[in-house]
């Protein structure tokens, strides 16, 4: 059954998983992505929380029946065991979209929770690897994030769509004097939230979690008012929470000149999105200085797979 193309599998999964987990090891890092979609019949996302695996598949015409098609992930996760040297009940498993009425022994992840703690540089952060389609926490903003940390200190930093709050943490463990997170998800804040908690650095004086519609938010602040503002929007939401959609490269311009506003003279933007063909509209920004920081901002184990932009924005 397929066994060259799983033999080719097992290589590219070796060769990889090898090189990175040096880099990942000399770093000192212990959460890193190890594939990401380099074969196109294996369309995985694979990544590594510390004595865990994450594991999504794509949605695409795999051209099996349903029955083949598990055996086919059974055996694609057998060559994971074997490669990664993890046993098979540290290997979560979710299809990214799954069709409706579908039965799966991988839907058991619905019903089981598999959420704990890891660390990153120092810091802990709560992943859940079973309810959500993300983890909780973006490993391609490692660097990102080092970035506000040692930029925050005694600084007003605002962490706009700030998911689970992992910025925030960042901002707080370099000495923010306020960080204010805000969400849509009251279910991130309270994440976002928890986050803090686990690195004793919760203090209600100091952080505010605001439960908004982002796009509603910005017309509520005040002038000069933030040092840093993270902003790390979806392509594009339509929830139905929100007054209106978003389409970040419509939309793009409004936002970060509403957030400017906002921003102190010298205050620094850190905006960064995912969506493939963004172009940003620099001539009409009203900012003193744009700067691309996405090469800057790609950790090793992202680079020459990552689509995502970042820029340093400064007001």
């Amino acid at each position: 059954m397929h066994t060259d193309k799983l033999q080719m599998f097992e290589n590219r999964l070796t060769k990889v998983f090898r090189h990175l987990k040096k880099t990942a090891r000399r770093q000192g890092i212990t959460c890193y992505r190890v594939y990401d979609r380099d074969l196109p019949e294996f369309l995985f996302s694979i990544e590594i929380y510390e004595d865990h695996v994450y594991v999504a598949e794509y949605q695409h015409n795999h051209g099996m029946e349903e029955d083949e098609h598990e055996q086919w992930l059974e055996a694609c996760v057998e060559v994971m065991v074997k490669v990664l040297e993890m046993p098979t009940e540290k290997i979560y498993l979710r299809q990214r979209k799954r069709k409706a009425n579908r039965q799966s022994q991988y839907e058991k992840l619905d019903t089981e929770k598999y959420e704990f703690n890891v660390q990153e540089d120092g810091l802990t952060f709560k992943v859940n690897l079973s309810d959500y389609l993300d983890s909780g926490l973006f490993l391609d903003h490692r660097i990102a994030r080092k970035m506000v940390r040692a930029d925050a200190k005694d600084k007003k930093v605002l962490n706009l769509f700030c998911y689970t709050g992992s910025f925030s943490v960042y901002a707080a463990a370099g000495g923010a004097s306020l960080v204010t997170s805000v969400d849509l998800s009251k279910t991130y804040l309270q994440w976002a939230e928890d986050n803090l908690k686990l690195n004793d650095l919760y203090d209600p004086a100091k952080h505010e979690y605001v439960h908004a519609d982002v796009l509603q938010y910005l017309d509520t602040l005040k002038l000069n008012t933030y040092d840093l503002v993270v902003l790390d929007p979806p392509t594009f939401s339509n929830s139905k929470r929100m007054k209106d959609f978003l389409d970040i490269q419509r939309d793009h311009v409004d936002i970060l000149n509403k957030v400017l506003l906002a921003t102190k003279k010298g205050g620094v933007i850190i905006f960064s999105n995912n969506y493939r063909k963004f172009e940003l509209d620099e001539a009409n920004i009203n900012a003193s200085s744009i700067q691309d920081i996405t090469k800057q901002t790609i950790p090793f184990d992202f680079e020459g797979k990552i689509i995502r932009k970042c820029y340093k924005i400064i007001k």
